[in-house]
């Protein structure tokens, strides 16, 4: 894997976490309610989907 598409994937990444995040945060609270979502928790869904950490 070159270095060039390593930091292209890691850029990738980057974007889908903080999309994620940022989704999370702005669902309605009776939503994330629904969904067993705190919003507090949103990093650690969000790693936990996009890296799989």
């Amino acid at each position: 894997m070159s270095f060039l598409h390593s930091l292209r994937r890691k850029a990738q990444q980057r974007a889908a976490y903080r999309r994620t995040v940022h989704e999370l945060r702005t669902l309605p609270v009776d939503v994330a309610l629904d969904l067993d979502i705190y919003h507090g928790d949103a990093e650690k869904i969000a790693r936990r989907a996009v890296y799989g950490i």
